[in-house]
């Protein structure tokens, strides 16, 4: 290939009219282009996941269509449409390390599944693809093109698409129509399962959200087999070829006739077992290839090609190197958009292409001009479509929408372009044939061969990725956390994992856990490598040990992790990728939405039987102690009737989070301020935490600021915070003038915010808790912040940095900056009383803010606010399904059986219900006792009402629980899998709500007493999943 011409359409236009490739009178100019090999358009990242769910769930049910899932393998796309003229491409690129890898395994495949007559296939299959225009895509999946998840066991292909590119526009094959080309040519396919019910599809959805934090490749496909109406087994095993860390499930929606065009498919072309092949026919493997010539990426390419054969590689001219010259100039791109189409295909790419150069979306088009037809009169071109972001896809079909007729933006794009002049006579029949071809595509325009009929566009091509954290720990949260590890430090990589988790929804017991592991990761590596930073193509070389290691500890580390002891070694075979080269663009981190500023939104009042948290994520000196005093000593409190507690932290000793929470257990409906900084995500947890246990919402409160780029917080805001604090006498905590360390004490604070701006700190909390309550703090007209004020405070952070990085959390007096920290604690103070004027000034009146926040306290209180974002749905942490029945019914029946009854009157007696009844349910099926089915398998009820007959109550000295039994749902019975339907409604001090499960057996034995409810009560609950 020649040199390569690339022009990005996101760049402004600024050259005058172009030059054609063929010279002046390029209105005598046609062009013509043919697609030579695509994959499946970009899904709609508009919507939700869970918006994707709902809408596939609903065209389920409606029967407008089936569910397809299969495996994620875990490599890059490689694409084959016969090497004589249609080509081998990678997902952006081809003539590379990445195309030739392909290539050399694709040609093994055919060898292990036809042996002796492998040559003879290949050739036909070259034909095959070349005479009818068929592109094939396959994920690669190797041990030589850098690590992913987890080293494969074996180097190989499966194919996931097949396109017939033809004269109008791509046209994908369905699934079973794949597993007929597979079958016949005896290429590897996937592991797919069809579900076409309501209540498979809602099972399955749930099925995934309870492995999503363990699930691995056994698991997975075992609870998939179960769910699924229909299963076609891979001829490939994940397991035995790439081993148990799975990517994820791709699910997409296809055609309700899928079933039955499989059931006929599997009958007609069962899968073949394939015997062993000589070594000799197979010759030598991928990684010794690799081995062999590990030093030089032409010689690992030269040697690939070679191993294939003329067969599969007739010539190698896509490998030849860039040294050709071509007369080919920067304009390309527009002469073809400027050049007359000469078939319909051409007109249809020149539209595409011009739609992304006026839009300026994010796209480059990168040109080469083909070697072997340099002789000829006409200018051919191979061009890549190459699309850097994923907005510029959502740009793209948005503009589908209002014009249909555009063709899709597709991944992995390439296209021949070929420049020819022609005269008028053969201009004006070219434009006839061109009409007629026109006409005639448009009226088979409908014909959609992969089978999605009667489904509009958006839901045709409605597709969701679900990956699992299993995969993600390794790829994203480790490999690609290894520059900012390395370059950041510890605290930033930390900071970044945590971003993530929380981005990915893991729940906070798990993220916990494994934001243990992670703290040990890095300092391992960082240790063991020192200024060196592990390269992420070979990170797992030691990340698998690392994770072995770990796992050998316990049951528990080994399910936190997935899986862990593939040793497959990597460094002696891998191939060389030039410039760091990463041609699926997985090494970036995971894209993430601009955060969004907090607003205000209306709810329902809340509750008065919730809580209210108000804590402060901030800095000492922001006046949160002044302002609960103030909330305390105002009349009404917050407007309502529920009391108001205040929990200063320099006065209680112990742990304070854990304390405030003991406290709010035995109080839950009180209104707590947290009197306590509260700065971090670690804290947050807790808080959060508590809000679930003790049935609350929480409200932070924040200073107003400006913030920096890395920072919440302005200078100003930290210059009246230090302002304050050393005003302060005789502080509880000892945090005042006479702190000689006071400068430190906030900087420290101030650096435990740092990382994130005004808007993502603000946006976080909004999601997590809902409403953000702002306490003004510095007028918007005051003057700017004197430089001496900000020389000092500059000098003081730049020291605190210098400190940390040498000393960590060594105290200032003890490290070998201690006389820097004497002279700046000494001169900042005297800027600040230097400057107490402007300070003063700049400051907005205490009384204002004071009355700002309680009005906004009051209307949280209310529930004019924001709900939290982060609850909409619960993600990774399903464990049981379960009815939940209302508490305060329940307690109300009970007593009014107590008043017609001695027996429950005594046992009521000083059991506090009101206080220690926080939940009731009757468990249906429990993950670990009844396996994942099961629990799924209520998927098609969540948020139904389910009535609910109360029978009896059975209670001993320990327990006590009401037996239940279970009305239906839409004429459909719920049955529980526990042998006894049962809710727990008391447990003695260090007794389990599980054991109440052994009161059937204690009445037996007679340690349990039974009273018959008759006639039987009924109440409603609700199916649930916890």
């Amino acid at each position: 290939m020649s040199m390569k011409n690339t022009w990005n359409a996101s760049e402004t236009e600024t050259s005058g009219q172009a030059e054609c490739p063929l010279g002046p009178g390029y209105m005598h100019t046609y062009t013509m282009s043919k697609i030579r090999a695509t994959f499946y358009p970009k899904f709609d990242n508009e919507k939700s996941d869970q918006e994707v769910r709902t809408r596939m769930i609903e065209l389920v049910s409606d029967g407008l269509g089936a569910l397809e899932v299969s495996l994620k393998h875990s490599g890059s796309l490689f694409m084959y449409a016969g090497l004589k003229g249609g080509g081998a491409y990678a997902k952006n690129s081809f003539g590379n390390i990445y195309t030739a890898v392909g290539v050399f395994v694709l040609g093994r495949t055919f060898k292990e599944a036809w042996g002796g007559e492998a040559y003879e296939k290949q050739v036909e299959f070259n034909d095959f693809l070349e005479e009818n225009r068929v592109c094939v895509a396959m994920e690669l999946v190797t041990a030589v093109l850098g690590d992913h998840g987890q080293r494969p066991l074996e180097d190989y292909v499966v194919v996931t698409a097949v396109t017939e590119l033809g004269e109008g526009k791509p046209v994908f094959y369905s699934t079973p129509d794949i597993i007929v080309f597979c079958r016949k040519w005896r290429l590897p396919t996937n592991h797919v399962w069809l579900l076409s019910t309501r209540k498979a599809v809602t099972s399955f959805f749930a099925a995934y959200d309870a492995l999503y934090e363990e699930g691995t490749a056994t698991p997975v496909c075992r609870v998939l087999d179960e769910v699924a109406d229909i299963t076609v087994a891979g001829s490939i095993e994940h397991v035995k070829m790439q081993g148990e860390i799975l990517e994820g499930l791709v699910v997409r929606v296809v055609s309700r006739k899928s079933s039955k065009h499989m059931k006929k498919v599997l009958k007609r072309y069962p899968l073949l077992a394939l015997g062993g092949v000589d070594h000799d026919v197979m010759g030598m493997s991928l990684r010794i290839i690799c081995a062999a010539n590990w030093s030089d990426q032409k010689e690992q390419i030269r040697a690939l090609l070679q191993s294939v054969g003329t067969s599969l590689c007739p010539e190698n001219v896509d490998w030849s190197g860039d040294t050709h010259s071509s007369n080919a100039d920067r304009s390309i791109v527009e002469s073809f958009l400027q050049a007359c189409p000469a078939d319909y295909s051409t007109s249809k790419l020149q539209e595409m292409i011009s739609l992304i150069r006026d839009k300026h979306l994010s796209a480059s088009f990168k040109c080469y001009q083909k070697i072997s037809l340099v002789a000829s009169d006409d200018l051919h071109y191979k061009m890549v479509i190459h699309v850097h972001k994923d907005s510029a896809f959502r740009q793209y079909q948005k503009k589908m929408r209002y014009n249909p007729g555009l063709w899709p933006l597709y991944r992995g794009f390439f296209a021949d372009i070929n420049f020819f002049k022609a005269n008028e006579e053969k201009g004006v029949e070219i434009a006839k044939e061109t009409n007629v071809l026109v006409k005639k595509v448009n009226a088979s325009c409908g014909a959609f061969t992969s089978g999605i009929e009667n489904l509009a566009e958006e839901d045709a091509n409605l597709m969701i990725k679900l990956k699992f954290l299993t995969y993600k720990l390794r790829t994203f949260l480790i490999r690609n956390g290894l520059s900012i590890l390395f370059s950041k430090g510890h605290s930033a990589y930390k900071n970044y994992y945590l971003k993530q988790m929380k981005m990915w929804n893991v729940s906070a017991g798990k993220q916990r856990q494994l934001g243990k592991m992670l703290d040990e990761w890095a300092a391992y590596i960082q240790k063991k490598c020192r200024d060196n930073q592990l390269s992420s193509s070979v990170y797992l070389s030691e990340a698998e040990p690392f994770l072995e290691k770990f796992a050998k500890r316990s049951p528990e580390n080994l399910a936190l992790i997935g899986s862990a002891g593939n040793s497959v070694r990597a460094e002696d075979f891998l191939a060389i990728v030039e410039g760091g080269m990463d041609e699926e663009g997985d090494l970036d981190k995971e894209l993430e939405t601009d955060p969004s500023s907090p607003s205000l939104t209306v709810m329902d009042a809340v509750p008065k039987d919730e809580g209210l948290i108000v804590f402060f994520p901030g800095i000492p000196g922001c006046g949160k102690s002044a302002l609960c005093k103030e909330i305390l000593n105002a009349t009404g409190g917050l407007g309502d009737d529920r009391p108001v507690c205040s929990y200063m932290g320099d006065l209680i000793k112990g742990k304070y989070w854990q304390i405030v929470a003991d406290e709010r257990r035995k109080n839950p409906y009180v209104i707590t301020l947290a009197d306590k900084n509260a700065p971090n995500e670690e804290v947050w947890y807790l808080i959060e935490d508590m809000c679930l246990s003790t049935s609350a919402s929480a409200v932070p409160v924040i200073s107003d600021s400006e913030g920096t780029d890395s920072n919440p917080y302005s200078l100003d805001a930290l210059a009246v915070f230090m302002f304050r604090v050393f005003q302060r006498v005789n502080h509880p905590g000892n945090l005042d003038k006479t702190c000689s360390s006071a400068g430190y004490v906030l900087l420290m604070f101030y650096h435990l915010h740092e990382g994130k701006n005004r808007i993502e700190f603000e946006s976080e909390l909004a999601e997590r808790f809902g409403t953000v309550v702002k306490m003004p703090l510095v007028k918007a007209d005051r003057s700017p912040l004197p430089s001496p004020l900000k020389c000092a405070l500059e000098k003081g952070i730049n020291l605190y940095k210098l400190h940390t990085n040498k000393h960590g959390k060594l105290g200032p007096a003890k490290g070998s900056y201690s006389k820097e920290w004497v002279n700046w604690e000494k001169q900042v103070r005297e800027v600040l009383f230097g400057h107490a004027a402007y300070l003063n000034e700049s400051q907005v009146p205490f009384d204002f803010a004071v009355k700002e926040v309680v009005e906004q306290l009051k209307a949280a209180a209310k529930g004019v606010s924001a709900a939290p974002r982060t609850r909409k749905r619960k993600i990774g942490g399903i464990i049981f399904a379960a009815v939940t029945l209302p508490v305060t019914e329940i307690i109300t029946h009970l007593q009014s059986l107590g008043k017609k009854n001695p027996e429950v009157d005594a046992f009521l007696k000083y059991k506090d219900l009101h206080n220690n009844l926080r939940q009731a349910h009757v468990t249906l099926a429990h993950k670990r006792a009844h396996g994942v089915p099961a629990v799924a398998s209520y998927g098609a009820y969540v948020n139904e009402n389910v009535p609910v007959d109360l029978s009896s109550l059975l209670f001993s000295d320990k327990l006590a629980a009401l037996e239940t039994r279970l009305g239906s749902v839409g004429g459909d019975k719920i049955l529980s899998k526990n042998q006894w339907a049962h809710a727990t409604i008391w447990t003695a001090k260090g007794a389990a709500a599980k054991e109440a499960s052994t009161l059937p057996k204690l009445l037996s034995e007679g340690k349990a007493t039974r009273i018959d409810i008759n006639p039987h009560i009924t109440i409603s609950g609700t199916l649930d999943f916890y």
